[in-house]
């Protein structure tokens, strides 16, 4: 059965375009990038998203050692396309046990990435690079420039800007942020078919974390 799309920020039901509006409708949020259905992991997905692709879709390239990429979500119509991707992974934690991420790129303002976060939203708020920054990523031959955000426990999160769109890195546990020490750089999906054999991720299991947080809510 076919998931009515839902906010992003919050996960209720959204009006769809009528006659005085060509936005989708949160009665809390007011005009949003509707959040489409996670979708499982497997190749047909990953095909299905790429085209609605108007972000980046992130990959962390290498992966971490035994490390899957667990399923996908994105937040727009046929109108827009995808502002806003989620590629979810899950492998070992470092301390032990399983760990999950979800990597998400989006337009300001779209907030999938803060509630992934744990954050009201809809972006990392001001201030949140203020200091130095925490970790630093390589794509295509540039430095992206993120930094931790203080969330809870539950969760480790870093932020920044890359390609002038949000890219977050939410990691549950808080433990499986530890990882941001072996993930050295990203790849854009959009550029599978550039990258050939080498750039065919692996699937497994759908990703937990992904449904759970994003699962759509009564008003």
């Amino acid at each position: 059965m076919k998931t009515e799309p839902s906010c992003p920020r919050c996960g209720r039901a959204v009006q769809p375009p009528g006659l005085w509006t060509s936005a989708w409708q949160c009665d809390v949020h007011g005009a949003v990038a509707p959040l489409q259905g996670v979708r499982a992991p497997g190749t047909s997905s990953l095909e299905a998203l790429l085209p609605q692709a108007r972000v980046p879709v992130w990959i962390p390239w290498p992966l971490p050692a035994n490390w899957v990429v667990t399923g996908f979500a994105e937040a727009g119509d046929e109108r827009s396309g995808a502002l806003a991707t989620v590629v979810a992974l899950s492998g070992p934690d470092p301390l032990g046990g399983v760990g999950e991420i979800a990597i998400v790129a989006e337009d300001p303002g779209v907030g999938l990435g803060a509630r992934l976060a744990g954050l009201d939203g809809p972006d990392p708020g001001n201030g949140f690079d203020a200091a130095a920054a925490d970790a630093k990523l390589r794509f295509d031959g540039h430095e992206i420039a993120l930094w931790n955000l203080a969330v809870g426990r539950d969760r480790a999160v870093y932020t920044g800007e890359a390609l002038a769109h949000w890219l977050w890195l939410v990691f549950a546990s808080a433990d499986t942020g530890l990882l941001m020490c072996e993930i050295n750089s990203l790849r854009d999906l959009r550029d599978i078919n550039d990258g050939g054999v080498a750039l065919e991720p692996p699937f497994g299991a759908a990703s937990p974390f992904l449904s759970r947080v994003l699962a759509p809510r009564e008003r």
